[in-house]
């Protein structure tokens, strides 16, 4: 957005004051505690259905889709398993670990208050 000059009558130019750059009210000191919903719960429970996912498709890949040699699967379906697997349980565990690190956190801060 261009700044806007206006013509004053004595002749001297003045900016027009734009809305968006007025300074926000300072706030007060942040909340003694953690919030109620932080999202630790939905970062550890999405986190541990992600693990269980990722081994239920390893469990199956061993067994019913047909088990798994040097080379791999033996089946389509074993690759696919194979594949949702290796993206299912690092993933989880980094969310879940995500979660866990924010409630060890909240504990610290609830027994320093």
């Amino acid at each position: 957005m261009p700044l806007v000059m206006k013509q004053e009558p004595n002749g001297e130019a003045e900016k027009t004051p734009r809305p968006e750059l007025r300074l926000a009210k300072k706030a007060g000191p942040p909340p003694a505690g953690p919030p109620k919903d932080d999202g630790t719960r939905q970062l550890l429970q999405g986190g541990g259905w992600t693990i269980a996912t990722g081994l239920l498709a390893a469990l199956l890949m061993s067994t019913v889709f047909g088990g798994i040699t040097r080379q791999g699967p033996h089946t389509n379906s074993g690759w696919l398993a194979l594949i949702v697997a290796l993206m299912c349980l690092p993933f989880g565990s980094l969310l879940f670990l995500l979660g866990a690190a924010k409630w060890f956190r909240n504990r610290r801060l609830q027994r320093h208050r």
